[in-house]
C-alpha cells in the first residue's frame, strides 16, 4: 500500500458517515420554520395578496373597458369621456399614434384598509404614450371644468380646463405639470415633467390651441371638434404636451413614449408633430359614457 493510501483510508476512517434520513443541528427548528413559511405563502396566496397576483389585479383594472362619449354634432363638451391620441406615436409613421396612459405600480395602489374604501389609484402617477388605443381606464381622461362650467357645455380654444381619470380604480387624478428642477424632471429627456395628481389646482389647467400658428388668433373663442390636431397647453408654464418617441420607458405594458411639457418648434416655428394631439370620442353608433361630476362618485348620463 503506498502512502498516499494509507492516509486517504486514515482520514476516512476519521470521518462519520451519516445516513440522508439522519437529522443534525437545529433541525426541529428548520422544519418548524419552513412549514410557518409554506403556510404564511398559503394564507397570502388564498388572499390574493402574492407581488405577482397584485400585479395581475393592477393590470386587470387598468384594462377595464371604458365607454368614450358621443358627440352627435362633432364638438368637445365639457364632461365628456375621452382619450388623448399623439399622431406621431411610437415610431415616426403618423399611422401609428400613441394614447397618453396612466403608468402605475403597486405603491400607486391606496387599499382598503388605507383608505376604507374600494381600492383605487393614488398620486403622484406617471404617464406614458402607450401603443394600444384601445379605451380603457388606463387611458381615459374626462374634461373638467376649473371655473364653474356646467357639464354639456362647449369647449373652446384657449377655454381653460382640466383633465382627470375616471371614477373607481381611476382614482379621479388630475393631469399636472410644472417648471422642471434638478429634482424634478422627465426621466429619459430631463425636460418638464407630467404626472397625475390627487388634488387639483393651477397646476392642472390647461388650454386647447388652435394647430395652425397663422389661424390661431382666429379662431379663439371656436368650439373644438373631436378628432381634430390641436395643442395642448400647459397654463402655468406655456409648455405644450409632448410625446418623445426617441425617449422611451419600458413598463408592464411594454415599451412606451415618454410624455413631457415642452413646446418643440421646425424650422418654420410651427410645433413639430410631437406635440400635435386629438380628443379621441366614440362614433355616434357606439355606447356613449355618462358625464361625471367632478364631486359625484356616481356618474349622471347627459345627453348632448
Amino acid at each position: 500500500m503506498s502512502e498516499s493510501e494509507g492516509v486517504h483510508q486514515r482520514v476516512m476512517a476519521q470521518e462519520r458517515v451519516y445516513n440522508p434520513r439522519v437529522r443534525m443541528g437545529n433541525w426541529r427548528e428548520d422544519v418548524t420554520l419552513e412549514e410557518e413559511a409554506l403556510r404564511e405563502f398559503l394564507q397570502k396566496k388564498d388572499r390574493g395578496e402574492l407581488t405577482i397576483q397584485k400585479n395581475g389585479v393592477l393590470r386587470e383594472n387598468l384594462l377595464q373597458p371604458v365607454s368614450l362619449s358621443v358627440s352627435p354634432d362633432g364638438l368637445l363638451r365639457f364632461g365628456d369621456t375621452v382619450m388623448l391620441l399623439n399622431v406621431r406615436g411610437m415610431t415616426r409613421d403618423p399611422c401609428d399614434p400613441c394614447a397618453l396612459s396612466i403608468i402605475a405600480d403597486l405603491s400607486n395602489i391606496a387599499t382598503h384598509l388605507e383608505t376604507n374604501s374600494k381600492s383605487h389609484l393614488r398620486g403622484p402617477c406617471p404617464v406614458g404614450g402607450a401603443s394600444s388605443i384601445q379605451p380603457c381606464v388606463r387611458n381615459a381622461f374626462i374634461i373638467t371644468s376649473v371655473d364653474e362650467t356646467a357639464d354639456g357645455e362647449i369647449l373652446r380654444y384657449e377655454q381653460n380646463f382640466a383633465l382627470r381619470t375616471t371614477a373607481g380604480f381611476g382614482g379621479q387624478l388630475y393631469l399636472a405639470s410644472d417648471h422642471r428642477t434638478f429634482q424634478k424632471c422627465a426621466k429619459k429627456s430631463q425636460l418638464q415633467e407630467v404626472s397625475l395628481v390627487e388634488q387639483m389646482d393651477f397646476l392642472c389647467w390647461w388650454r386647447l390651441v388652435y394647430i395652425d400658428p397663422q389661424e390661431r388668433l382666429e379662431h379663439e373663442g371656436f368650439p373644438v371638434q373631436v378628432n381634430s390636431k390641436l395643442l395642448l397647453s400647459h397654463c402655468k408654464t406655456n409648455q405644450c404636451l409632448a410625446a418623445l418617441p426617441d425617449h422611451t420607458l419600458w413598463t408592464v405594458f411594454g415599451k412606451e413614449a415618454e410624455i413631457t411639457a415642452r413646446t418643440l418648434l421646425d424650422s418654420h416655428k410651427a410645433e413639430q408633430d410631437c406635440n400635435h394631439w386629438m380628443f379621441m370620442a366614440a362614433d355616434p353608433g357606439e355606447p356613449s359614457a355618462p358625464r361625471h361630476h367632478p364631486n359625484e362618485n356616481q356618474s349622471e348620463t347627459h345627453t348632448h
